[in-house]
């Protein structure tokens, strides 16, 4: 029903974001993972959303990335996971990290999420393994690139952190750099950042 919601951020946090279009504020829950990609509030922001529908429940539910949504809603495909585990999962790991356990078969690396255990583990590869492999390979390859890009940007913003910028100013900017400049080493977005922060 929603494809997505662009307007203004007004509040977020690790588990829920509001977004004014309007006049109208979306209340949208989140992952903590998407929750570390959004901007400041008062910044315009646009958000995947998936309404999830029962006969007491209608929640919207808010994604950075078109890789998250998806796996959340292959994630709901698996007996026994409702939305709120989905979103510990999406919490708990990087998208790309939970695909390489599907199919490489090993339940084990899904055993430290909340609400996630052994049997758990078990049924979402078995449920989603062939799913994945149905994946073009063009989306295999631009997930391999997109978990290079997710590491350099955690490495560069975690840089700066250090040197006592707030983390949403330099994700923010990291995130620019990033989408403009693909082949930057974690040195060249570091630099590019503290110019782009500096003269903001």
């Amino acid at each position: 029903m929603f494809a997505y919601v662009r307007g203004k951020l007004v509040s977020v946090l690790s588990e829920e974001a509001v977004v004014e279009v309007a006049g109208v504020a979306f209340r949208f829950l989140i992952s903590a993972t998407t929750s570390r990609q959004l901007p400041e509030p008062g910044s315009e922001v646009l958000l995947l959303s998936h309404l999830y529908v029962r006969e007491d429940t209608l929640q919207l539910y808010g994604f950075f990335r078109e890789e998250e949504r998806q796996l959340f809603r292959l994630l709901l495909l698996v007996s026994g996971v409702g939305p709120k585990l989905a979103l510990a999962i999406l919490s708990g790991m990087q998208v790309q990290d939970i695909h390489k356990a599907i199919l490489d078969n090993v339940p084990e690396r899904l055993y430290g999420i909340t609400g996630v255990g052994k049997k758990t583990a078990a049924r979402i590869i078995l449920d989603l393994r062939d799913k994945l492999l149905k994946l073009s390979p063009i989306q295999g390859v631009v997930g391999s690139v997109s978990l290079q890009t997710s590491r350099l940007r955690e490495d560069a913003v975690n840089a700066l952190v250090t040197l006592g910028f707030s983390r949403l100013t330099v994700q923010k900017a990291v995130d620019s750099i990033l989408e403009q400049n693909t082949g930057f080493t974690v040195e060249e977005v570091v630099k590019s950042a503290l110019v782009s922060i500096h003269t903001s």
